[in-house]
């Protein structure tokens, strides 16, 4: 692998993806309902340093992630901020403990139908948690629901459209063939305009933004007073690192905690390795070299760093294909670039504080709809669809579980159903006995000794269908020990062999 440092390369690689990375680590964290953006900002900067240095991932760049948002969401809404810290901490520690296991193939067990069903239900969750912040609703405390249309504001509404607008354009394939889209990603120009207009519209009573419509951004104003002389360096730095939030033990005082603490972390252990895996597997696609990235050692990076984001109040954190796609396309060589990203995150987050606090939701809000977008594309649904029921109803499943219930449950039930239409088709999938010498009862079974349960039904009905007096033999291929459920079969059916005067005879080939 190389994986030397290159200046050349993995500098500018780095600078476009810390302006990819940037607003999505503040929007993930708006739309994760995390009390403080800069959680999503902990996140970009512990993947970016901590987890790209661990990582035996060439050019994957790992940060807070669109489809962990949901579950972050309704976390945080049922067992509170701090609670919520202690399962993210609890959830790495589950996947260190699984790189060590070496269970780094978890993801090849899950239907593809399921996995494509659970990404396009968060992106649709996403999609429809955005749509308030790009009409500008602002959340109360207290009062009742707004409706739809309801509490609307012009400023964000003409904020979220141009904004669209602009992605849509770096989209087309003429733009991103472009160097200079490259250079300027598209999700960076939408924030910078976005502050822009937002200045523009001041005064303006039909378009000016109110508080409620930027990014909440602590330390800003202690920067302006850093700036007018107004405190020293040394304080501004305390109150810089005091937005790190470190876990809170007392949280485990109230038992009622542990049992939704350890749920989540669960969860939060599956989705995130999930995603995770599938990441790696789609960046060593698109590596021009075509490295294959260790599975189990990418585990107990992430571990790792999800452990110490949770320790000190970030979000959880996956490798995320949207900024490893950015750092390959961008000419990055090695690790380094997804290191110094990391970096340039940290120094963003300590110098322009009062920048960020400028950015509006609205232009967040359509850099997400974009990713939202992306998860539940229209051609996705039709391109399962034409796959045929077995891979669309699990697929229909998962997202309606997803979207009426909650991610978990979702992907129980796209599970549950895509594991019956498989062990359905091997039912249906007949049992053909040979027969021998053109006898009608002397017959041949070739059966795999990796033959297991699903084969079960259609065994069975094989057997019961055979004539009297019919003589068997049983030929086993493949290595290893015949599987319990197989051998059961056979057992089973002993009795009914004697009563039809059946014989049956074993061999191995």
């Amino acid at each position: 692998m190389n994986n030397s440092f290159s200046w050349k390369q993995d500098v500018p690689a780095s600078l476009v993806v810390f302006f990819v990375a940037l607003p999505l680590c503040l929007g993930i964290a708006v739309v994760s309902d995390a009390p403080n953006v800069f959680a999503g900002l902990i996140a970009g900067i512990i993947g970016g340093i901590v987890v790209a240095t661990l990582s035996g991932s060439r050019l994957g760049v790992s940060g807070p992630a669109a489809g962990l948002a949901v579950i972050v969401a309704t976390a945080i809404g049922e067992i509170g901020y701090s609670a919520f810290l202690w399962a993210v901490v609890l959830a790495g520690v589950l996947q260190l403990a699984s790189g060590f296991l070496r269970m780094g193939v978890i993801a090849y067990f899950f239907p593809n139908s399921v996995i494509k069903g659970m990404l396009s239900g968060i992106g649709l969750v996403i999609f429809i948690k955005e749509i308030p912040h790009a009409l500008g609703q602002i959340k109360v405390a207290a009062g009742p629901e707004l409706g739809f249309f309801e509490g609307i504001a012009y400023g964000p509404i003409t904020i979220t459209v141009i904004s669209l607008i602009i992605l849509a354009i770096y989209e087309s394939k003429w733009v991103k063939g472009q160097a200079w889209s490259r250079i300027m990603p598209g999700p960076l120009l939408v924030v910078i305009l976005g502050v822009a207009l937002g200045v523009a519209f001041k005064g303006q009573s039909m378009l000016e933004l109110l508080a409620g419509h930027h990014v909440n951004m602590p330390g800003s104003e202690s920067m302006e007073a850093l700036l007018s002389g107004g405190q020293d360096f040394s304080s501004y730095t305390n109150k810089f690192f005091g937005q790190f939030q470190l876990v809170d033990v007392s949280v485990f005082k109230d038992t009622s905690l542990i049992y939704p603490i350890i749920t989540t972390a669960f969860v939060l252990w599956i989705v995130a390795s999930l995603e995770t895996l599938l990441c790696v597997e789609a960046t060593d696609k698109l590596d021009p070299e075509h490295f294959a990235t260790p599975t189990n050692r990418e585990l107990k990076a992430q571990g790792i760093g999800n452990i110490i984001s949770g320790l000190i109040g970030g979000l959880p954190i996956t490798q995320v294909i949207v900024r490893s796609s950015a750092n390959i396309q961008s000419g990055g060589k090695s690790k380094y670039s997804a290191i110094i990203h990391g970096f340039l995150l940290l120094i963003c987050a300590f110098s322009i504080p009062q920048f960020l606090s400028m950015i509006p939701f609205a232009s967040l809000a359509a850099i997400l709809f974009l990713v939202g977008y992306k998860l539940a594309k229209p051609s996705l649904f039709i391109a399962m669809w034409k796959k045929g029921y077995v891979q669309f109803i699990p697929f229909i499943a998962t997202i309606a579980g997803i979207l009426f219930l909650d991610l978990l449950k979702g992907v129980s039930i796209g599970l549950v159903i895509a594991v019956f239409f498989i062990m359905w088709k091997q039912f249906k999938s007949p049992i053909v006995f040979d027969q021998v010498g053109g006898d009608s009862k002397k017959l041949q079974l070739h059966l795999t000794k990796h033959a297991t349960y699903l084969r079960k039904a259609s065994l069975i009905k094989a057997l019961n269908d055979l004539p009297e007096g019919s003589a068997l033999e049983i030929v086993y291929t493949g290595d290893g020990a015949i599987d319990n459920d197989i051998v059961d079969v056979f057992q089973d059916f002993q009795e009914e062999a004697i009563r039809k005067a059946i014989t049956i005879t074993n061999s191995t080939k």
